[in-house]
């Protein structure tokens, strides 16, 4: 058996539909409305109908019973060859980046050639389910043989369990939602309300330029109607972000400014293997480096969505690279507490000893180096979506900006996270 090489991978091109906050522009959508158009406008832009995909990876967070098969049904629904195989899985925040990294490693070891990484997530369909008691009664009615047996299964019946029950914010193993733990990272790394303000009204900057500017239009793929994203606020600056109250703890300093609002949308994102995409004719915006996952133990007390600094820490030590070597940084923002507790662990040189193994700490990106075109304060988090969202994002500003090297990381529920380093086509 010859000595193995991995295959180069290239990020090809992405779309997105425009976000738009939960119960607007979108209410009437599924989540695989959404992602069949964004799969039909990738597939029609790249001719992927004629030239095949090999297969496509793709999730959704808040997700129906029925969808089970969301990737594979988007996949027919979008008009893409129906023999290609799909794969549904979910990671919360990370669902589409971890499916881009799952893609990457086949192309990598010549499993396939091409694929399609995916997410989707509407916040206006929510899946509400009854009390489990009453599924319970429906279950064994269905089941039972004859009339006695089923009318014996609704006794002790009280109209209470016919209340719907919406999915839970809150962590299964804490009781406490995102807010909450994030509320103990802003108070744990000293973060304060002006500064979490100040970082989500330049976020609003940032994004409100870049959409001036025309920057979001070569990703974006109009649906029902809507051409732009529908979030940025032009009234967002510090000032204003003062007035609004704590969201999630009565002294608290996380608010809805500050915190990434509930959206609707999908995003998807084409990796191929460097020399089919170009014997294919098509673009690359940037090659796949390396991915790094990562887990805290947030029930013990560690920072519930500090996983990205270790994600980041680790990968930079496997790599020998530091903050200075990227030219483009893409960090999720699910909070502005977040990304600054996650800057600040990376400036404790006590915090990179204890769980980097470093020998100093890991300093700090360039600040305009980081999120240039806005994140998700700005733009909207439909989660399942974002992580193909920021993954196309630093693709395109490195292609973009004539950079060498981009770094990106996005933080979910559970306490995990996943960072990826790309780098321009021609780098060595």
């Amino acid at each position: 058996m010859s000595d193995f090489a991995p295959r180069r991978v290239a990020v090809v091109d992405g779309l997105r539909t425009p976000f738009c906050r939960a119960g607007a522009e979108y209410a009437e959508l599924s989540n695989l409305d959404l992602l069949s158009a964004v799969l039909g406008a990738l597939g029609k832009r790249h001719d992927l109908r004629r030239d095949g995909i090999d297969e496509v990876w793709a999730g959704a967070v808040n997700s129906h019973a029925k969808d089970w098969n969301l990737a594979r049904e988007a996949v027919l629904s979008a008009g893409l060859a129906p023999d290609t195989p799909a794969v549904t899985l979910t990671q919360a925040c990370a669902t589409s980046l971890q499916a881009a990294g799952v893609l990457a490693a086949k192309i990598a070891t010549g499993e396939i050639d091409s694929g399609i990484a995916a997410g989707s997530d509407t916040a206006s369909d929510l899946p509400i389910v009854f009390d489990r008691r009453f599924a319970q009664r429906l279950i064994r009615t269905q089941r039972a043989r004859s009339l006695r047996e089923r009318l014996a299964q609704w006794r002790g019946f009280r109209l209470r369990e016919l209340l719907p029950v919406a999915p839970s914010p809150a962590e299964p193993r804490t009781g406490l939602s995102m807010g909450q733990h994030t509320e103990r990272m802003a108070r744990e790394w000293g973060i304060t309300r002006a500064e979490q303000d100040a970082f989500a009204a330049d976020s609003h900057r940032k994004a409100l330029a870049a959409r001036a500017a025309g920057w979001f239009d070569a990703e974006l793929v109009p649906c029902a109607g809507v051409v732009s994203d529908r979030l940025p606020r032009a009234g967002s600056d510090a000032e204003q972000l003062a007035r609004l109250r704590p969201a999630f703890a009565p002294d608290g300093t996380l608010t809805a400014g500050n915190a990434s609002a509930l959206t609707d949308g999908a995003a998807a994102v084409l990796l191929c293997e460097a020399r089919t995409a170009a014997r294919r004719g098509l673009p690359v915006l940037a090659h796949w480096v390396a991915q790094q996952s990562a887990a805290v133990d947030f029930v013990a007390g560690e920072g519930l969505l500090l996983a990205p600094a270790l994600a980041v820490g680790r990968l930079l030590k496997r790599l020998g690279l530091g903050f200075a070597d990227f030219d483009v940084i893409e960090l999720h923002e699910a909070f502005a507490a977040q990304v600054l507790c996650t800057l600040a662990a990376w400036r404790s040189a006590d915090w990179c000893r204890a769980r980097l193994g470093l020998e100093a700490a890991l300093g700090e990106p360039d600040p305009a180096r980081l999120n240039a075109c806005g994140s998700s304060l700005a733009l909207g988090h439909p989660f399942a979506a974002t992580g193909a969202r920021v993954l196309l994002s630093a693709a395109r500003r490195l292609a973009a900006g004539g950079g060498r090297r981009a770094l990106l990381a996005v933080c979910t529920a559970g306490g995990m996270g996943v960072a990826v380093v790309l780098e321009r086509p021609h780098a060595g």
